[in-house]
């Protein structure tokens, strides 16, 4: 990761229940655009930063006059998370997912994927097959949760949210 004074970085959580955190690039102190940085946290917090795997840079303006500054993004007004946990037992892959933070409590799924004895032994594969369908069951309870609020709210019955 190379950044410029005035890029902005984004940390995903430490842990389950941390936000994301995010902050202005104050100074370089690495060579090269390299870490570490001094990050000001849109906390107000000052810091520095060696970037690890859950960080993502997003450049910001001021890095040249040829080059137009990025569209602006709109800013998030809530954030929830998801966490993956998979797990292999022979030839059989299980993924676990949660969805944390400010998210619907309660909200969780899982999905399996089976390598026959035929299959050569891909253990990535097996994670995207138990991760996609463990996503897709979170989606269904979320899409289920959200069609019981709007029951509850509008005391309509038989509401049914269509995924798109």
């Amino acid at each position: 990761m190379k950044a410029q004074k005035g890029d902005r970085i984004v940390l995903a959580g430490e842990q389950v229940d941390r936000p994301t955190r995010d902050g202005e690039v104050l100074e370089v102190r690495g060579r090269n655009g390299e870490p570490p940085y001094l990050v000001r946290w849109s906390d107000g917090h000052t810091g520095l930063l060696y970037p690890g795997p859950g960080s993502v840079l997003r450049i910001g303006a001021g890095h040249g006059a040829e080059t137009p500054p990025p569209a602006p993004t709109p800013q998030p007004v809530k954030e929830w998370q998801v966490r993956v946990s998979i797990f292999e037992t022979g030839d059989d892959t299980t993924a676990k997912v949660v969805l944390v933070a400010d998210a619907p409590a309660g909200l969780t799924a899982s999905g399996e994927s089976h390598r026959s004895q035929e299959d050569e032994p891909t253990a990535r594969i097996g994670d995207e097959v138990a991760v996609a369908r463990a996503l897709r069951h979170l989606a269904d309870e979320l899409l289920d949760t959200a069609a019981q609020d709007i029951e509850s709210a509008t005391g309509e019955t038989d509401v049914f949210v269509r995924p798109r």
